[in-house]
């Protein structure tokens, strides 16, 4: 039996603005590791250069999503589109 996901594993936003010279990312995604537990990935900078990268532990797939989730929340309010 296959499952559809509900939830977003990966997400890619821009925040572009000519007038401010500002032209960023934000990409999200939760991964399984090696260990059983889950990551959830951020990457961030200006479009077109390496970006700086963070990765956070969790215990489940589910509080990753839900962390991704909020953090994705947070970006949209600050002007970053998907």
């Amino acid at each position: 039996m296959m499952q559809l996901d509900l939830f977003p594993m990966e997400l890619h936003l821009r925040c572009i603005e000519p007038g401010k010279n500002k032209y960023r990312f934000y990409a999200l995604s939760v991964q399984p590791t090696l260990f059983g537990e889950w990551v959830l990935v951020r990457e961030w900078g200006r479009i077109g250069r390496a970006g700086r990268r963070r990765h956070d532990h969790y215990r489940a797939a589910g509080p990753a999503c839900d962390a991704l989730h909020a953090l994705a929340q947070q970006k949209k309010r600050r002007g970053y589109r998907g």
